[in-house]
Parts: C-alpha cells; structure tokens; sequence
C-alpha cells in the first residue's frame, strides 16, 4: 500500500490519532464489562448460560478477523478503519437489547465480530506509524487501549451504582464512542493499495509466517486471561485471603500490566523486540514461580504483579513483528489476533477444568510452562524487527550538521 502522508509532522499526528482510536477501542470494551449482571438478568440467563454466550464474542473476532484485510484493500486503510470503529462502538448497543439467550448469543457474535476487524485495521496503522517514526510505539497504543478500558469500566461502574438501564447507558457511550473514533479517524495515515498490488483473498487462514510469532502471542494472553480471570479465586481458595486483598491482587496485575505498556516504548527502542520479550518471558516466569510456591498472600501478590510486568509488552510486539513479517501486513496480524483471541477464549475455562480436575496450584504450574515459552520463542521476532533503514516515503526529521 502506498500513503499520501509524508511530513514528520502529519506523522507525529497520525500517531496521536491512532493513539485516540486504540483509547476508544478499550473504551467499548469496559463499558460492556461493567454491565453484565444487567445484561444477564435483562436476558434472563443463568450463570452457565451467560458463560456459553460469552463464548460468541471470540468466535464472532476469530472468523472475521481475516476479513479485514481484504476491506482495507478495497476501501483504503483510512476508510476502512473508521467504518469499522463504527460498528464496534455501534455494536455496543446490541448485547443489552437481548430478551433471551439466543439473541444475546447473536448479538455478541456481531459485537466480537467488529472488535476483531477492527482490531486488525488499527494495529495495521499502528505498525505503519511505528515504521515510519523509526521508534516503537505499539506498546504505548497498547497501553491506550487499556487506559480506554479504565475510562470505560468507570464510568459504567458509575452508571450500575446510579441504577441505570444499560440500554440507555450503551446507547449513550456508544454514540459519543461513534463520534470519537469518526474525528480521530480523520487524522490517520491514508493507505491506498498500489496500482499492481493484488487484492487478499476474501477469507484466508493465517500465513505461515504469523504462526511461530502468534505462538508467543498465545502464550501471553493464555497467561493474562488466567491471572485476570483466576488470580482473585487463587487468594481466597489457596491463601485464605479475605475478597478486598484478592481483589487487590488482580488489580495490582491489571495496573503493572498498564504501566509496562505505557513504559514499554523506550525499552524496546534501547534493546529491541527480542531481548526485550525474552527478558518480558524471564520475568514472567519468575512471577509464575513465585505464585505456585507462595506460601503468603504477599508472594503471591508479587507473584501476579510481575506477571503483569512480564506479559504487558508480548502482545503488542507481536503486532508490530506480524506486521512486518510479510507482504500482505493486514493479513498477518489478523492470524496473529487470532492466534491470541483463541488463547484469550480458551485459558479461563482451561484453568477451572484443570483446576477442578487437580488445583488451582497445578493450574497455574501450566501458565508457568508457557510463560517459559515466551522467551524461548523471542528469537521469531527477529525477522520482524524494524530494519534501520530510511524509506522514500517515510518521514524524516530534518538534521543539522
């Protein structure tokens, strides 16, 4: 693809903009987190149903994810992006209006289905921003989605307090969401395909070159889905900890999480992707060893934290690798993102299996495991790390002598 923006200063711009959509991304996110009691009672929906729904969120992300690639072929990156943002801030309003479970099953289909697609459409732009900025920035975006998801989850833990319905709650947040993304759209770079680049094909499975970098991914968002979903029951159920301190903990691993992405940047500038992520795979598993041998609510606490630490940059660097591991970037990050929404799917029901099946201690040995895997597998990252190198159309700061 080929863009139209050339200054460093349309650049730079274009960084603060996709920076706003990754913000308004998280942003849809919590505002639907924090209203699923309603929802679930809306619906009439018991526990075991409300997790089956759930379900449909991944899948609806996993099968259309490939598609983006080809909507950004055809109607250029720009345009693609905002008419997706769209209909995933839209796609807000759609879980609450559900009367039952089949609706709600469908409804979350279609809300996963545009946060996947674009989900792709942004982390494309992002990798096209961090190229030609010569400097890492994936992780930052990263860290705006989650500074989105915070704003999010406030205001809809504001809402549940003050008693509102969800359905007008969504539809506000969904329309002021809708107008966000639609002015930061607008200052994002302009990809266009070239006159003899060739369309993707319409659906595709994920390139072989986005396999080995989606296995990291995997095994960092298995590792963040666990401690999310599991690190407050491991407190209470192994250490006895009262609900206020194991609620503490999972908030200790979603703020350290939060701050290493914002701080990843300048990490991964100084040392690159590679030794950045084996080091991230090292301190993970440090965190993983610390809480399947705490003996104390402080180890493990420490335990989850430095897991946060650990896994908060692999993610996005997987992005930023996936995008530049082949000729078709759109194509290779929907792999990776579906690689990593599988993983985010399938570790919360995998660590209750097994922990039913055994513990929670054993459970947690396996996240260990694959934490192990994160700094085995960094040497994939390699092929993908930005290349020191001036491109024509890139924006180049201008040097004194």
């Amino acid at each position: 693809m080929s863009a139209v923006v050339h200054t460093s200063g349309e650049v730079k711009r274009a960084q603060y903009a996709v920076a706003a959509v990754f913000a308004v991304h998280g942003a849809v996110t919590g505002s639907f987190a924090t209203r699923v009691p309603w929802i679930q009672d809306h619906a009439g929906v018991s526990a075991g149903q409300l997790g089956l729904a759930l379900a449909f969120p991944a899948l609806g992300a996993s099968l259309a994810m490939p598609l983006a690639g080809g909507i950004s072929h055809r109607f250029g990156a720009r345009n693609a992006l905002r008419g997706l943002l769209a209909l995933w801030t839209l796609a807000l309003i759609l879980p609450s209006l559900a009367p039952n479970l089949l609706t709600l099953c469908l409804a979350l289909f279609v809300f996963g289905a545009t946060a996947g697609m674009s989900d792709v459409a942004m982390n494309a732009l992002g990798v096209e921003v961090e190229n030609r900025l010569d400097r890492s920035i994936m992780s930052g975006l990263h860290g705006m989605w989650s500074v989105g998801a915070v704003v999010g989850s406030a205001a809809g833990t504001l809402a549940a307090h003050l008693g509102s319905d969800a359905r007008l709650h969504h539809a506000l947040a969904a329309a002021m969401l809708t107008v966000v993304g639609f002015v930061a759209c607008a200052w994002v770079l302009d990809l266009q395909p070239t006159e003899d680049e060739e369309p993707p094909p319409r659906f595709a499975l994920p390139p072989r070159s986005a396999l080995l970098i989606g296995a990291i991914g995997f095994c960092a968002v298995f590792a963040e889905g666990a401690s999310l979903d599991w690190s407050a029951v491991y407190l209470r159920d192994q250490l006895e900890t009262s609900a206020g301190l194991a609620a503490a903990c999972t908030t200790g691993f979603t703020l350290t999480m939060a701050v290493a992405r914002i701080a990843g940047d300048r990490v991964v500038d100084r040392y690159g992707a590679v030794r950045t992520v084996r080091a991230s795979g090292v301190v993970a598993l440090l965190g993983g060893l610390l809480i399947v041998s705490a003996g104390h609510p402080a180890v493990a606490m420490a335990g989850f934290a430095l897991m946060g630490l650990g896994i908060a940059v692999v993610v996005p660097l997987c992005f930023a690798a996936a995008g530049r591991s082949g000729s078709n970037p759109s194509l290779a990050i929907a792999g990776v993102a579906t690689i990593t929404y599988t993983s985010g799917l399938i570790a919360p029901s995998a660590i209750g299996m097994l922990a039913q099946a055994t513990s929670l201690v054993v459970s947690f040995v396996l996240v260990t495991v694959l934490t192990s895997g994160i700094a085995g597998l960094a040497g994939v990252l390699r092929a993908g790390d930005r290349a020191k190198v001036t491109r024509p159309d890139a924006a180049v700061p201008e040097r004194r002598p």
